[in-house]
């Protein structure tokens, strides 16, 4: 399906950002989950630490006519770059330079994902705030304010204070309640009341979220092995229910990574409408990297102590200028495994679904 017609729909600041002829076609995040609100399926949402994946992510959702969400973390991808080397500018013109050289045309969001707040200091909640700009002015359709960390009044506060400017633009917000940990550490799971509690407030406080995302027993990250994966979907169906009749949301699913696909072809029965996957291509580009890189990428992640992740940001400029037989055999095991993704989270026909949505605004 040609979508050259619903550019018109991108926000101001992403059409800017886009050169005549390039066929990249992001939309409103807002717009997206909204049209898809009502449909028992999933936007994929990727975190991409190595844009070795972007090509065959964009040939499986161009191929199966599915929404797919392109985002970076606030760890991922800060003012500074954060542990991939990405700052919101280039990370931006990554994803349009990708879906130029893919001629990929299918509708997708540009997301900024958990734009953490840990605690309530000036300073924490200042730098959110300056990412949110950078964001902004990147050409991101869609953000994540993550104040989790905080008790519920708390994060209400903050999150009200930083969607703001989201707010105003009329673009995708995601708000979380219950801290989702990483792999291998306990978190305590979110509760009906948390999410009802959270929600009430912001609704209180004029700030009206798509998505909320809460931790139903996800983790972050590989899973440590012979770890049990653990996801309680009732009680996500019950926040589903009690928040999405009061106000109109939906649940955002994150830490997918490791969980077997027959489980995630479940959750969208359970009011989930976008699903997180991001170790999970890292995997992918760690497989099909050069072996003498993932050698030295290695070598350097435990002398200094660190995660594999955090070697992303010193080996980037080698990560992007592997041969191109590297490049290939990474974009065909992304295509593969994004293929398989877009099934388990029936998204395929999505796209179509938000065109027609979009073209029927006034």
């Amino acid at each position: 399906m040609d979508y050259k017609s619903i550019r018109r729909f991108v926000p101001g600041n992403a059409a800017k950002e886009i050169p005549p002829g390039n066929p990249a076609c992001p939309v409103n995040g807002r717009d997206v989950y909204r049209a898809l609100a009502s449909h028992e399926t999933i936007v994929m949402a990727c975190n991409i630490r190595i844009p070795l994946v972007i090509p065959g992510i964009m040939r499986a959702a161009k191929e199966l006519d599915a929404v797919v969400a392109f985002e970076l973390a606030k760890s991922e991808g800060d003012l500074k770059g954060g542990y991939t080397g990405m700052t919101p500018e280039i990370f931006f013109r990554t994803i349009v330079a990708a879906a130029k050289m893919a001629e990929f045309d299918t509708p997708f969001v540009i997301h900024g994902d958990h734009i953490t707040v840990k605690n309530t200091s000036e300073a924490e909640v200042e730098g959110a705030r300056a990412l949110i700009a950078a964001e902004l002015a990147a050409g991101y359709t869609s953000f994540a304010i993550d104040a989790s960390f905080n008790e519920i009044p708390d994060n209400a506060r903050i999150t009200a204070s930083l969607a703001g400017p989201v707010v105003e633009r009329g673009l995708g917000l995601e708000v979380e309640v219950g801290e989702i940990k990483s792999a291998g550490t306990e978190a305590h799971l979110s509760t009906v009341e948390e999410a009802v509690d959270l929600m009430g407030r912001l609704t209180a406080a004029g700030v009206h979220p798509d998505l909320l995302a809460i931790n139903n027993g996800s983790k972050h990250g590989n899973y440590l092995e012979g770890e049990k994966i653990s996801i309680d979907l009732e009680r996500t169906g019950e926040i589903y229910r009690a928040v999405h009749d009061r106000f109109g949301v939906s649940i955002a699913q994150h830490g997918i990574t490791g969980t077997p696909l027959h489980l995630v072809g479940k959750f969208a029965e359970y009011g989930i409408r976008k699903g997180n996957v991001g170790t999970q291509w890292q995997n992918v580009a760690h497989a099909g990297l050069p072996p003498e890189l993932m050698g030295r990428m290695r070598d350097w992640a435990r002398e200094a102590g660190k995660d594999i992740k955090f070697a992303t940001k010193p080996f980037k400029a080698e990560i992007d200028a592997v041969p191109a037989p590297f490049a290939s055999m990474i974009e065909k095991a992304a295509y593969d495994e994004a293929k398989r993704l877009f099934q388990a989270f029936r998204a395929a026909g999505t796209a179509e679904i938000v065109a027609g949505a979009l073209a029927a605004q006034p």
